[in-house]
């Protein structure tokens, strides 16, 4: 499954509301901060996250993508 940073920011929305943010008004962060985490998040996971296969003739580290 490919990480999209869209589908985050919606699930972090979606969780913050969750906990009795409010997403909509002149003065809501939700949205931005959404946006923010998700894009760090999957920005941090992308560049550095690996994979090790222990067994088998693909066995070593890979990189996530």
């Amino acid at each position: 499954m490919a990480l999209s940073k869209s589908q985050l920011t919606s699930r972090i929305v979606s969780e913050m509301r969750a906990q009795g943010a409010t997403a909509t008004g002149e003065y809501s962060w939700v949205n931005r901060m959404a946006e923010a985490i998700a894009n760090a998040v999957v920005d941090e996971v992308q560049s550095n996250a690996e994979v090790p296969v222990t067994g088998g003739s693909s066995s070593g580290t890979y990189e996530v993508r």
